[in-house]
């Protein structure tokens, strides 16, 4: 009975013990641990031409904030003080943008706002590594054969 309270005991304070982490404890799975992983930006290798229209657009809105019509003009102006004598001519490359999947857009209120995608590519194991050892398992086939 003393041995069973006891037990009963030990279990109820378990509960509020807090558990010690063993170094090198991970919370990611296995699989992880053998293959590395490199993240990319997508912007990075985005290169529009330079003083044209979506290099505009592009440089003028971020990532963090939603940026309306009035406001990617007063910038452009600013930036490269350039002012279009249509302004109506930014929105084509706008919806172009959006409908690639560059920039999303949101209307609240009757305006329309615009911003960045944050487009992330992961790539968990490096193409030359992986050529590199297909060219091993040839050479290896061969030197079986």
């Amino acid at each position: 009975m003393k041995n069973m309270f006891n037990g009963l005991l030990q279990r109820i304070f378990s509960v509020f013990k807090q558990k010690e982490k063993k170094t090198g404890e991970t919370i990611y799975e296995e699989e992880e641990k053998t293959v590395v992983s490199e993240i990319y930006s997508f912007w990075d290798y985005i290169n529009p031409l330079e003083n044209t229209q979506a290099h505009h657009i592009l440089s003028v809105i971020g990532f963090d904030e939603w940026v309306p019509m009035d406001e990617i003009k007063r910038r452009i102006q600013e930036l490269f003080s350039i002012e279009y004598k249509n302004d109506r001519s930014l929105y084509p490359y706008i919806k172009t943008l959006v409908d690639v999947g560059l920039l999303e857009t949101t209307s609240a209120g009757g305006k329309r706002k615009w911003r960045k995608k944050d487009l992330i590519i992961r790539i968990k194991e490096k193409i030359k590594e992986r050529a590199e050892e297909e060219a091993r398992l040839l050479a290896f086939d061969k030197s079986i054969q």
